[in-house]
């Protein structure tokens, strides 16, 4: 009898300990720790190249106006207090230089608190910068990113052994993720359902890769087979994330294994590789040492600190009752894609391409030297990093780097006859020859004097076929479809 009471004493200490602490996950917290770091890293970078000209104080679509227009409790950021294009390359760069350093290993090389404070810092400075950053930074990785920042916060570092219930967090994350992606496409355009999107997809997507041509070459059974892999993947296996042991590792590894797909066929910015290092909180660390060539975990990993789970389950408790809008989006037949549900950017339902696009139409800028326009006017263009320009120009792979300004060039294509606002103030720029602006493109073809004109025009673009390939070495067709904007004359001449 005492033996048996003995062992019921040790089983519920060693459930309590395996709920409250996982030490066989040391290897995928450090992974996933590092690998956020480096994303945050390279979102920092990314808003020292850009947030200048595309939010700044004289930018496209300046943030100050914003400012004035929204309280802090609308829009929670440090730029409330003050907002200047040098602080914000001050925020932005501190970031950056935090970010390295925890990519390097200085959270594990601190005392917990100090670990907690790091990543809480990354995550105030980046949501600082997303919420005065419009449309610029509407994606739904921007909020990915932020949300998984936010719980970066409470995974602890070297000091203790990884917290089971802020992994259990992860997991819900990573669900969300898949689900979203996967309902909202089966309930959206009906080439889901009838396996023919990836016909059109790999050729329209906002910004396809070096492989991307290759992918829409595929015969159309093998597109087919891509759709059903992808409905599996995402509506299917995600909860079985939650499943102990071996289940939810080979559902982390499809889940792996269909974002390594979709980073080989297109750019998607962070998204597809932050999934995947989400997705390790789900693989059972000792079932992968037994089968990989893993470092042994360290020898001693202690309890988290009682203060440090009170948080952790405060935190839980904060996440279930956020989760209430995000699981009736899940559960709508009205499901909508990247929903956020309060300014903190946490707890937000994701999604994406509930409709594919059938036809590529792209936005060119052109300028011309010449005073006077007319039939034998010679226009040359503007050439973009990311977004498809010269036919015979190789799509290039920029993922995880996010460019900004090519995706919004993509967006503004999707409704080529309205164009927006900061269409116009790109092209007054560029008539300005503003060298901020310049430095976002790849090719200016007027480098000692801006153009007296620029105008933009729509063209269809299409992958070509083998034989235009083979016989004239381009990527794409292009073909004029209309105008987009009238050139415009530089002030002045």
């Amino acid at each position: 009898m005492d033996l048996a009471v003995d062992l019921a004493a040790n089983l519920s200490v060693n459930v309590a300990v395996d709920w409250a602490a996982d030490p066989d996950a040391w290897l995928p917290r450090l992974i996933l720790q590092r690998g956020l770091a480096v994303i945050y890293l390279l979102a920092f970078v990314a808003a020292v190249r850009e947030f200048r000209v595309l939010a700044g104080e004289r930018g496209l679509t300046p943030a100050p106006a914003l400012l004035r227009r929204v309280s802090f409790r609308q829009a929670p950021s440090l730029f409330h207090w003050r907002y200047a294009d040098r602080l914000l390359a001050g925020v932005a760069w501190l970031g950056a230089a935090l970010a390295g350093a925890i990519a390097l290993g200085a959270a594990d090389a601190v005392p917990l608190a100090g670990s907690m404070a790091l990543w809480a810092t990354l995550w105030v400075l980046y949501l600082s910068i997303v919420n005065v950053g419009q449309h610029w930074y509407a994606f739904g990785w921007e909020s990915l990113l932020l949300e998984a920042g936010f719980l970066a916060v409470f995974l602890g570092n070297a000091a203790i052994a990884p917290p089971t219930l802020t992994l259990l967090l992860v997991v819900w994350l990573v669900v969300r993720v898949e689900l979203g992606a996967g309902l909202v496409k089966w309930r959206g355009d009906r080439c889901w359902r009838q396996l023919s999107c990836l016909d059109y997809h790999h050729e329209t997507q906002p910004m396809p890769g070096p492989f991307s041509w290759y992918f829409h070459r595929l015969p159309r059974p093998l597109h087919r087979v891509e759709v059903a892999a992808n409905h599996v993947t995402q509506i299917v296996l995600p909860l079985g994330l939650f499943l102990p042991g071996p289940v939810a590792t080979w559902v982390a590894l499809a889940v792996i294994v269909t974002q390594l797909w979709l980073i080989a066929s297109g750019n998607f910015a962070w998204l597809n590789w932050l999934t995947i290092l989400l997705a390790l909180a789900a693989v059972d660390g000792a079932l992968a040492a037994r089968h990989l060539p893993l470092p042994a975990p360290p020898a001693d990993q202690p309890t988290a600190p009682a203060w440090f789970t009170a948080t952790t389950w405060a935190v839980a408790a904060l996440v279930v009752v956020l989760s209430r809008h995000p699981v009736r989006n899940l559960l709508s037949p009205r499901q909508r894609m990247n929903v956020i549900y309060n300014p903190l950017h946490l707890v937000n339902s994701y999604g994406a391409f509930a409709s594919v696009t059938r036809l590529r139409h792209e936005i060119v800028l052109e300028g011309t030297a010449d005073a006077e326009i007319g039939p034998e006017t010679v226009w040359l263009p503007y050439g973009f990093h990311g977004k498809p320009g010269e036919v015979g120009r190789r799509p290039r792979q920029f993922a995880p780097f996010h460019l900004r300004l090519d995706w919004a060039m993509w967006f503004a294509a999707l409704s080529p006859r309205f164009p927006r606002p900061w269409m116009r103030e790109l092209v007054d720029r560029l008539l300005a020859g503003d060298a901020a602006t310049l430095r976002l493109l790849r090719h200016n073809p007027f480098p000692d004097e801006p153009p007296r004109w620029v105008r933009a025009r729509v063209l269809r673009y299409r992958f070509t076929t083998w034989r235009e390939r083979r016989a004239t070495g381009a990527w794409w067709h292009a073909e004029p479809t209309g105008e987009h904007l009238p050139p415009r004359p530089r002030p002045g001449g």
